[in-house]
């Protein structure tokens, strides 16, 4: 006898058990079937015929018993075997058609070619050829809501035979059809199994049974009659002896080489149909997304044009400018002291062009009836020279009043403006400096911040005689400016002020050298603390986008549970449907992106007129826009992850 194509051994399937009770839906079912038969299994509503086409089909798993195909124990195929069985062996012809909604009657068709890595042109070709000899040529961009019950059913059939539709399982396919639209049908099963194919026909009308050469009657799960009389006489049907050959076929591997380049295309052009159809819900969903990336974008962009303006204002006090002040050697050690003779010993350098201690702190200010605290420091009398900072109203304090420790002042802009504000004119007016009255002599010209929390122009200078003297009782200064004769080699003077101070401090390294160079970085490293916690805060707008996506995905794979099952029972493995709904996951992330982004640009624009410092970075919108897919990926995986661990019958008979 020949090997039968298919041979079911006393399949039994059961539902239910541990808290359910059990229902036994096939009980030990044995039938063979051969290529080229054309075998009507009938029964009525409830008898379990369905349930073995499942069964039949590889679209489920018998409880017991063996399933052999072709010679081969199914019970031992994993799931990306059995796709492949479903996509190259099986054709399934539904009663309510499962048809994808969205897609055009071609593309309907092509989908099981797309799962078996059929080149394009090819997989267009075959579907278009299929259709016309269906007698579709002139509906194949048609959807399903388009074509009458007939013109669909004609559609799934066309898809059945895709792949080459070895064997055709056709579940009630003129239940939903009117008498003249179910010849049809039934006239398209002949001409198909006269070619060879094997047709399993399931059906409770007797008279659409009575066209199959082979009547299985079913009851209550289990075969009650089969008009079968022995082995099927062998036949010489090219059709039938393909279907033979998939045994040594499927010896070969279940996996379709290129398979994921029509994949991947199919999916993204699905992806964009699904969010084109519902590009409302799609609009609210981007919502979150959009709003993220825009807002990451900018606050990086505000914060690094922020960065830039704060490091050119203090370019401006002078880039050739080092500081030396008293520092702890280690934990719980005095502070160190610069002292005078220290500077004195400093100014004999030849790399320093001009030494100024500084001795101040901030202190109470009074006018009148105006009180504010600033900060007052005793500078020498090349102060100006040192910090470019010329006087534009009165006069600097002179050697002389350095010599008298003169109590006079220099003021900056806003300290006229906010203590001397009711005066016109400022010069001989006096101020108290913690109760001490020095009389003005000079306006400093507005200088600006030179840093991001500090104000210049609030700043006092007196001499630094007067300062220790009157104001502070200290002659140390807090520390001292130095002006290297050469801006190129600040860290050459550098190291020779340390090799200096390391020297008069017997090798105690008690002070600190710093330099506007070192300041800039330093602002500039806040300045990217502050925009990168700025832009963290945006972020979480990423973070609420990426839920919508998770949500919506949730939705989609619900609305979509029939549509799975469909993919799955033309030959879709569960990485297939994965990577389809991580696909439409990363298509809403990557529009949603790219739509943040350009409405960073349209804020940042505004933000430029009001003359707020904006500067974009492409890494900061890159790396934003790689946020958006990296959220759209994590929050997506797992509505795709659900979708590909469906069952594919309940995928099939969901509402």
């Amino acid at each position: 006898m020949r090997t039968p194509l298919i041979d079911l051994q006393d399949i039994r399937k059961i539902y239910g058990g541990h808290d359910t009770p059990e229902v036994h839906v096939l009980k030990g079912v044995s039938l063979s079937i051969h290529a080229g038969e054309f075998v009507a299994i009938v029964g009525a509503s409830g008898s379990g015929k369905s349930t073995l086409m499942n069964i039949l089909g590889c679209l489920d798993r018998p409880t017991s018993g063996r399933y052999l195909f072709a010679g081969e124990d199914v019970a031992h195929l994993d799931s990306d075997a059995l796709a492949w069985l479903r996509r190259e062996a099986f054709g399934f012809v539904f009663q309510g058609y499962h048809l994808i909604p969205s897609a055009s009657a071609q593309e309907n068709v092509e989908m099981p070619a797309i799962y078996a890595g059929m080149p394009a042109a090819e997989r267009h070709a075959r579907a278009a050829a299929l259709l016309d000899r269906l007698g579709l040529a002139e509906r194949t961009a048609n959807r399903p809501h388009q074509l009458s019950g007939g013109q669909q059913q004609r559609v799934s059939i066309a898809r059945a035979l895709m792949n080459g539709g070895h064997i055709i399982l056709a579940d009630e396919p003129t239940g939903a059809l009117d008498s003249h639209s179910g010849a049809e049908v039934m006239t398209l099963l002949d001409e198909l199994a006269s070619q060879g194919h094997v047709v399993i026909l399931i059906t409770h009308d007797r008279e659409v049974a009575a066209r199959a050469k082979r009547i299985i009657e079913v009851r209550d799960g289990e075969v009650i009659s089969d008009s079968a009389n022995g082995d099927p006489a062998p036949t010489d049907n090219p059709q039938a002896l393909q279907a033979i050959d998939l045994r040594t076929r499927l010896e070969e591997g279940s996996e379709a080489r290129g398979a994921w380049k029509g994949e991947l295309v199919d999916a993204v052009h699905a992806a964009w149909r699904v969010m084109w159809i519902n590009r409302f819900r799609t609009a609210l969903t981007l919502l979150g997304i959009v709003i993220g990336v825009a807002s990451v974008v900018v606050m990086l962009a505000v914060g690094e044009g922020s960065k830039r303006q704060v490091m050119a204002e203090m370019g401006a006090f002078g880039s050739n400018i080092i500081y030396l002040s008293g520092m702890s050697p280690r934990p719980r050690a005095p502070l160190g002291i610069v002292t005078l003779n220290d500077v004195a010993a400093l100014s004999t350098l030849p790399q320093v062009k001009m030494i100024m201690p500084i001795n101040g702190a901030e202190i109470g200010v009074r006018y009148g009836n105006v009180d504010h605290t600033m900060y007052t420091g005793g500078n020498g009398i090349d102060f100006s020279a040192i910090f470019n900072w010329p006087v534009v109203q009165g006069s600097f304090f002179t050697q002389a009043d350095e010599n008298a420790a003169a109590a006079v002042a220099v003021i900056g802009k806003k300290v006229r403006d906010k203590v001397l504000k009711d005066v016109s004119d400022p010069i001989g007016q006096y101020i108290l400096l913690e109760n001490v009255p020095f009389r003005v002599v000079g306006v400093l010209a507005e200088k600006g911040a030179s840093s991001g929390d500090s104000d210049s122009d609030t700043r006092i200078v007196v001499p630094y005689s007067a300062a220790s003297v009157r104001l502070f009782g200290t002659h140390n200064p807090e520390y001292v400016v130095i002006a290297a004769a050469d801006a190129s080699k600040v860290n050459q003077t550098e190291k020779a002020i340390e090799q200096l101070m390391l020297k008069l401090h017997h090798g105690n390294r008690d002070f600190e050298i710093t330099n506007n160079a070192a300041m800039i970085q330093a602002e500039a490293k806040t300045r990217n603390t502050l925009s990168m916690m700025l832009g963290s805060i945006a972020a979480i707008s990423l973070l609420v986008g990426g839920i919508g996506v998770m949500n919506i995905m949730l939705m989609t794979v619900r609305e979509r549970t029939r549509e799975i099952g469909i993919r799955m029972a033309t030959g879709a493995r569960q990485r297939d449907i994965l990577r389809q709904f991580l696909t439409e996951a990363l298509m809403l992330s990557v529009v949603g992106g790219a739509a943040g982004i350009a409405l960073a640009f349209v804020v940042g624009a505004v933000l430029y007129l009001c003359d707020v410092a904006v500067a974009f970075s492409l890494v900061a919108v890159l790396g934003a826009f790689a946020c958006a897919l990296v959220t759209g990926v994590i929050f997506g995986f797992m509505p795709a992850r659900k979708a590909a661990r469906l069952d594919p019958v309940t995928a099939l008979t969901s509402e």
